[in-house]
C-alpha cells in the first residue's frame, strides 16, 4: 500500500501553508467500531460517534480491508439502490468491478476511484472480479458518501472513472509527504473528481518523522482519518493511530505528523484527509436513501419498491424482488 506513488516525491510541486495561516485545533479523536457491509466484508466506520454538524456534507466513510484473501473468500455487496447523495470508492489495492440498472459500470483497481452520483436514483452491485474469488489477494480501499442539497438531488445519475494516474501529485517543502488530491483544490492544485458540492478528498503517505503544514480552505470542514501507521494531528501533536479519525475546528491550515517509529509491517503513516463546504440543510437518511424530510425518504421506498430506480438486469438472473 498504496498502488500510486512516485520514487522521488522531490520531483513534485511543492505545498506547504504560508506563514500567517491560522492553525486548526484538534477538537476530537474517535476509533472507528469494526463491522461486516455487503456479503461479509470487513470494514471500519470511520465517521461513527462524530457530530453531523463536523461532518457535513460528508455522510458517512468505510475502510474496506485492508484484507489478503484466500481463494474463494473475496466478498462484494449484493444489488441495493440510491438516492439523493454521491457515493466515493477509492481502490487503493485490489480490484472491484461494479455495474448499474442503468448500464453503467466498470473495473476500478490499484489507485482508481469511481464517482457515482445516485442522484435521482438507481440500483447498483459492487463485487470482485471472478477472478479474484479464484486467487484471492489484497484488497483495502475507502468508500465516501457525500451529500447532495437539495436542489441538486433527483438529478439524472452520472459516473466519474478517475484512473490512478489521473490524480494530482504533490509533495511537501522537503518531500517527505506524498499527497494524492483526487478531488478539490490543495493549493491552487486541482484534482480530478467534479463535485456538486464543494469538497477537497486527500490521500497523503507521511515517511517516518515526516511531518506537512497545508492550507485548507477556512469555509470547510477538515477530518484526518488515519488507514494506517501511526502520528499525531495539530499544532499540539495530539497523537492518532490507524482506524482513528481527527476533526478540526476552524483555522486555514492543518498540520499531520508520522511518528518516527512505525509497525514493520506499515512503513509510512497513511491519512485520508477530507473538507467540505457544509451544506446546512435538513438531512434524513436511512439505509441507501438521504433526502431532506421524512417524506421523500418515503417516496423513495415507494419508488424503490415500484421499479422507479431501475430494475436488475435479467443476464444476472436475478429479479427486483430477490433483492
Amino acid at each position: 500500500m498504496p498502488a500510486v506513488t512516485v520514487e522521488n516525491p522531490l520531483t513534485l510541486p511543492r505545498v506547504a501553508a504560508s506563514a500567517d495561516a491560522v492553525p486548526r485545533p484538534v477538537i476530537g479523536v474517535t476509533t472507528a467500531p469494526s463491522g461486516f457491509e455487503g456479503e461479509g466484508f470487513p470494514v471500519r466506520r470511520a465517521f461513527a460517534g462524530i457530530n453531523y454538524r463536523h461532518l457535513d456534507p460528508f455522510i458517512m466513510m468505510d475502510q474496506m480491508g485492508e484484507v489478503d484473501y484466500q481463494p474463494g473468500e473475496p466478498k462484494g455487496t449484493p444489488w441495493h439502490p440510491h438516492r439523493g447523495f454521491e457515493t466515493v470508492t477509492y481502490i487503493i489495492d485490489g480490484i472491484f468491478d461494479h455495474q448499474d440498472s442503468q448500464g453503467g459500470g466498470g473495473t476500478i483497481t490499484n489507485g482508481d476511484t469511481q464517482w457515482m452520483t445516485a442522484g435521482s436514483g438507481l440500483l447498483h452491485i459492487e463485487a470482485p472480479p471472478e477472478s479474484l474469488v479464484m486467487s484471492g489477494g489484497l484488497f483495502h480501499g475507502i468508500q465516501l458518501w457525500v451529500n447532495l442539497p437539495a436542489k441538486d438531488k433527483m438529478m439524472a445519475p452520472r459516473y466519474q472513472d478517475i484512473r490512478g494516474g489521473q490524480v494530482q501529485l504533490l509533495t511537501s517543502h522537503d518531500g517527505g509527504a506524498l499527497l494524492r488530491v483526487i478531488a478539490g483544490e490543495l493549493d491552487g492544485h486541482q484534482g480530478p473528481g467534479i463535485t456538486h458540492t464543494p469538497i477537497s478528498l486527500v490521500h497523503a503517505t507521511l515517511a517516518p518523522g515526516a511531518e506537512v503544514t497545508l492550507p485548507w480552505r477556512e469555509d470547510f470542514n477538515g477530518l484526518a482519518y488515519v488507514l494506517a501507521g501511526r502520528g499525531s494531528v495539530g499544532a499540539d501533536r495530539r497523537p492518532v493511530h490507524k482506524g482513528q479519525t481527527a476533526v478540526f475546528g476552524a483555522g486555514s491550515s492543518v498540520t499531520v505528523r508520522a511518528d518516527e517509529e512505525q509497525d514493520a509491517n506499515t512503513p509510512d503513516l497513511e491519512v485520508v484527509l477530507l473538507g467540505g463546504e457544509p451544506i446546512r440543510e435538513p438531512m434524513a437518511h436511512y439505509g441507501p436513501f438521504v433526502m431532506n424530510t421524512r417524506a421523500e425518504l418515503e417516496q423513495a421506498f415507494e419508488d424503490f419498491q415500484k421499479g422507479r430506480l431501475g430494475t436488475v438486469p435479467a443476464v444476472h438472473g436475478m429479479s427486483e424482488g430477490g433483492l
